[in-house]
């Protein structure tokens, strides 16, 4: 359907790209650029025969050290098209009615029994239509005032990573090797949301009180930010801009979301006969000013905006093992029944991942508002910057952080605290199996495995949801979310 419509200009405000609008089906492809992918590496493998490098590098072929560069770009995420697809003049979105509809009354108002007429079907555009000759056939009053709804800007450009790898491999000894390197990315022009028709909180103050309009006047307030209010000496004033009232909490997907990553890891790898283990650790640190298309970007600062990512880690160690049991040794009775037994699992010890903090109250009165892809706003919590006493024990029934010390804004005024600063509990997890083999013929095999997720049944409070970060919550600082508790399950296998 967009493909069909992409010659279609209805006559939105500069900048802004409805479905319909010439140049959507172009500005959801990437730039000519994104198929071209220029990648480089090198390899090599240290020869000295003496001195300290012999020492630290080993004998020729005991080591190597490789490194590499690449750009790659990628295409833009299905949701930016699909949740625009309700949008006016093709789609009808009834947050430009003033009240929920009737189910069954579709298109009237169920606050005033208003309707804003039937939108279907929509006329067919006029052929050839384009910006600088748009279509005027469209009836905007029939969608008039257009709130919640997200646009996707004209001029965006493909998202693109940069990424770059250094590592050194050193064999240690017969099937012991260490792995040490350093991995980096920037991400540049990813795809965010950013208030486009914000309000100035100076003019919205300016009337938001009953003495400050004229007598029956509305005043403004949170998320009362669209409309014309009337000031005590008759004059008019309009909140929000560029675009003016008929367009309130709209927002622009724009590619002018950023990251950077940073790790250094270490992998120990074992191998022999009867067992094989591999030990990595990661130190590592993210940081943007969105983590996902559900984060709007601050539009007044948008340094305000740039936090450690929600998905952050900053410390992670895994251990993986496989093991035979020597029984058969140990009794010295080896046979089908004391052969065949081996221990395998997964141990897991991170650090916690960031808390999130929310301010939903738009105090800011920059009238952000949830539209399909963001569930909270772009305002955040004041941080007094006294100390938080962060409690990282879930167990002991106290709160991850004090919440005094975070509350919401004077309204009117713009927090400058990150939305994440500090994390909460961690991670530690084991999960084991224990496995026994039979040999039934030369050729055929049966495995019984009992495998166990958190086999000591920890009490996990970890991810990114896992405290509460919104002071209005009841819940405020607590631990709300947990994993899964220990799991067990059984598997058979029949080998030929």
């Amino acid at each position: 359907m967009l493909g069909q419509q992409s010659e279609v200009y209805t006559g939105a405000p500069e900048g802004m790209v409805f479905p319909g609008d010439k140049g959507i089906a172009d500005s959801l492809t990437p730039a000519k650029w994104s198929n071209f992918s220029p990648r480089v590496g090198v390899a090599y493998t240290p020869t000295w025969s003496n001195g300290w490098l012999r020492k630290v590098f080993g004998a020729p072929n005991q080591s190597s050290i490789h490194a590499g560069f690449g750009i790659f770009y990628t295409a833009f995420e299905g949701l930016s098209a699909g949740i625009m697809s309700a949008c006016a003049p093709y789609g009808y979105d009834y947050d430009s009615t003033s009240g929920r509809p009737l189910f069954n009354e579709p298109f009237v108002s169920a606050s005033t029994g208003a309707t804003n007429g039937q939108p279907f079907p929509s006329p067919i555009p006029a052929f050839g239509a384009s910006r600088s000759h748009p279509n005027s056939t469209v009836d905007w009053t029939k969608y008039e005032p257009i709130t919640g709804d997200p646009a996707f800007y004209y001029r965006n450009t493909s998202p693109y990573t940069e990424s770059y790898t250094l590592s050194i491999e050193r064999e240690l000894s017969s099937g012991l090797t260490l792995n040490l390197g350093y991995v980096g990315t920037q991400a540049h022009h990813l795809l965010t949301l950013i208030p486009a028709n914000p309000g100035d909180s100076a003019k919205c103050l300016s009337v938001s009180s009953t003495s400050q309009v004229a007598s029956g006047s509305s005043t403004c307030g949170p998320f009362s930010e669209g409309g014309t209010f009337t000031k005590a000496d008759g004059t008019t004033l309009e909140v929000r801009g560029p675009f003016g009232p008929l367009f309130d909490g709209i927002t622009y997907q724009k590619t002018l979301g950023a990251s950077h990553y940073n790790a250094l890891e270490a992998t120990l790898k074992h191998r022999s006969r009867y067992a094989e283990l591999m030990a990595a650790y990661t130190f590592s640190k993210s940081i943007d000013n969105s983590s996902n298309l559900s984060e709007e970007v601050n539009p007044i600062d948008q340094s305000i905006s740039r936090a450690i990512s929600a998905f952050d880690v900053r410390q992670n160690f895994v251990l993986s093992y496989h093991v035979e049991l020597p029984i058969a040794l140990l009794t010295q009775h080896p046979s089908r029944w004391t052969n065949g037994w081996a221990l395998a699992g997964i141990t897991r010890f991170s650090s916690g991942m960031p808390v999130t903090l929310f301010n939903n109250d738009d105090t800011s009165l920059i009238g952000s508002m949830p539209n399909g892809i963001n569930n909270d706003g772009v305002d955040t919590p004041v941080y007094d910057g006294e100390a938080l006493h962060l409690n990282r024990n879930p167990r002991n029934s106290n709160k991850a952080f004090d919440t005094a010390r975070i509350t919401i804004p004077t309204e009117g005024t713009l927090s400058h605290t990150p939305r994440r600063f500090f994390y909460g509990p961690g991670l530690e997890n084991f999960d084991a199996s224990i496995e026994k083999t039979i040999a039934l013929t030369s050729s055929h095999a049966l495995t019984l495995r009992v495998e166990g997720f958190n086999v000591f049944n920890h009490a996990q409070f970890f991810g990114p949801q896992a405290v509460q970060g919104n002071p209005d919550s009841s819940n405020f600082g607590k631990f709300i979310n947990a994993n899964s508790p220990r799991q067990m399950q059984f598997a058979a296998k029949y080998n030929f």
